[in-house]
């Protein structure tokens, strides 16, 4: 887009931000007085209507009531959570410099890669280009979002897709049940019917969080000496560092992203073609209130859970396929065989000290979960649990950097040439003996100790 395009759309998430602000604000007013909160949508359109035309910029009154529909539904979200006895949810108090703008269908016009975002009454039409096309029919298209991520500006359309319709005898089996465990190195363990399973790898997903966390301190200590002092927060140096911050945290959440969908499509495909109509997935939210060290909390907030389960949730419906969560509490450490507590093993292997049962630990426990039903107990039933026999192995995160050929990512250091190994080992100096590490041998026969 043009300058005076991106312009004006920051303008339009401008004025959006501060339609949020004035909300906030005449809550505090009524706050302070005693009065009755406005929550309610209607409630708070009859207020925008008061304010009158061109009161927030080139905002459109449909724009500005998707602000509205935004915070009716953060409030009562918190209300309701706080009545089922959460007390960490929070009402929406805080303000915010850009809020996002939704125009519902009938207020934009598509045209191939031209949308067409309505303005205010009296301000000149907004025409955008897209990045690339469409991929769903213009009369499918239900809305579409104005947002900005990491300094960059997206169009997040919304459109309504049909369930997937199969040929007679190939579709989805309500009888076939597979179950689903939920993991760091592995997103997605699946055990199937007819000893069928499925293992996706998150290990490159693993290592960009990793990777991301080290680049980010790196860059806060090479900047620590000439950051400006509190009084010269607005700066240029201080813009700067804060822009290319927010276009590094941008990217990195949106390979995550497309890390995450990619492992729940490769578990909807090979559901559809063991013809598995319904997944039971455990559900390890629960693992969020354990009080732990910093190091655990920054692994389980870097998981995502609700996000796995919803992405999940969201392509299995598309397919036909039934999703039942679960309470997976106890899988990974019981052992199927003789159905004993078993200690929780570092590795990915599960063995048994009572019956000598060893396997992998991820799909033992997805085979649990399959014998379990929704709204139970953490108890492992009696039920024959079926364990894979055929492991099929996926790897998601072909997209991250040190993932491809070169297994090499960019944010990782230089290796020290002072012993390393392989082709890049040092010349022995002459007359003196090899830099490098004397190698160690584990494999010795007991006739050469």
């Amino acid at each position: 887009m043009t300058a005076g395009q991106r312009r004006r759309c920051f303008g339009l998430l401008r004025s959006a931000g501060d339609v949020w602000a004035c909300v906030l604000e005449i809550n505090a007013w009524r706050r302070r007085r005693h009065d009755t909160p406005l929550t309610g949508y209607q409630a708070l359109c009859r207020e925008l209507s008061g304010s009158g035309p061109g009161t927030f910029g080139e905002l459109d009154s449909a724009g500005a009531r998707s602000v509205l529909r935004r915070f009716s539904d953060a409030w009562f979200a918190a209300a309701k959570r706080r009545k089922d006895g959460d007390s960490s949810a929070r009402f929406p108090r805080r303000r915010r410099a850009l809020m996002p703008v939704r125009w519902y269908h009938d207020t934009f016009t598509i045209d191939g890669r031209r949308v067409r975002i309505p303005t205010a009454q009296g301000a000149p039409p907004l025409s955008v280009r897209l990045a690339r096309e469409v991929p769903y029919p213009v009369e499918q298209t239900r809305s579409v979002t104005l947002l900005c991520e990491g300094g960059r500006l997206f169009l997040d359309i919304t459109a309504e897709v049909p369930v997937a319709v199969y040929p007679p005898g190939e579709g989805p089996d309500p009888g076939r049940v597979a179950g689903v465990d939920l993991g760091i190195i592995h997103p997605y363990a699946v055990a199937g019917p007819d000893r069928e399973g499925l293992l996706v790898s998150g290990r490159a997903v693993r290592a960009e969080h990793r990777m991301h966390l080290a680049d980010t301190k790196t860059r806060r200590r090479a900047v620590s000496r000439r950051a400006p002092k509190p009084g010269q927060r607005g700066s240029r140096r201080w813009r700067k560092y804060r822009r290319r911050a927010r276009l590094v945290e941008g990217r990195h959440r949106r390979r995550v992203r497309q890390a995450q969908h990619e492992a729940a499509g490769m578990v909807v495909s090979w559901a559809v073609e063991q013809r598995v109509g319904v997944l039971k997935v455990g559900d390890p939210r629960g693992v969020l209130d354990i009080d732990a060290g910093r190091r655990h909390n920054l692994r389980l907030r870097q998981w995502q859970i609700g996000r796995l389960l919803q992405v999940l949730k969201d392509k299995a419906t598309l397919a036909g396929i039934v999703v039942d969560p679960v309470n997976e509490r106890g899988t990974s450490s019981t052992c199927p065989a003789c159905l004993r507590r078993v200690p929780k093993p570092r590795g990915r292997t599960l063995f048994c000290p009572h019956c000598g049962f060893s396997g992998h630990r991820d799909l033992i426990a997805a085979a649990i979960i399959a014998t379990r039903t929704p709204g139970g107990g953490p108890t492992t039933p009696t039920a024959t649990v079926v364990l894979p026999e055929v492991v099929t192995h996926r790897r998601v995160g072909r997209h991250l950097p040190g993932a491809g050929r070169s297994r090499r990512d960019p944010r990782r250091p230089p290796a020290v040439a002072r012993g390393s190994v392989g082709p890049r080992r040092p010349t022995p100096p002459h007359g003196g003996e090899s830099l490098a590490h004397t190698a160690r041998i584990h494999n010795i026969g007991s006739e050469t100790r």
